[in-house]
């Protein structure tokens, strides 16, 4: 499984809803996952800066890698990237141990 992490800063409220108005769709393409849309996280340690955090899951970096690849994100992307900044982070997830 791998995780999207993504920490936006949003300046452009309109071209970011446009980009959110597409995004599920693409997303349930790929049988990409949707875990977190937040807009007001609760601060508990460090410094927060941004204005939402978003955390998608996928089974592997190749699906992750065919949406966002995907003609069909990409289109939609270009209103996000316009409209915020910030990074964005694949991370792998910890495999659990089978049982015996």
């Amino acid at each position: 499984m791998v995780y999207v992490i993504a920490q936006l800063s949003i300046h452009d409220r309109e071209r970011y809803d446009r980009y959110t108005a597409g995004f599920m769709e693409v997303l349930r393409q790929f049988q990409g996952r949707l875990l977190v849309s937040d807009e007001a996280p609760r601060v508990v340690e460090g410094t927060w800066q941004g204005d939402k955090i978003v955390v998608l899951s996928f089974a592997d970096e190749a699906s992750y890698e065919a949406w966002a690849s995907s003609d069909a994100y990409r289109a939609i992307a270009r209103d996000r990237i316009a409209a915020s900044e910030g990074p964005v982070l694949v991370v792998r997830g910890v495999e659990r141990p089978r049982a015996a």
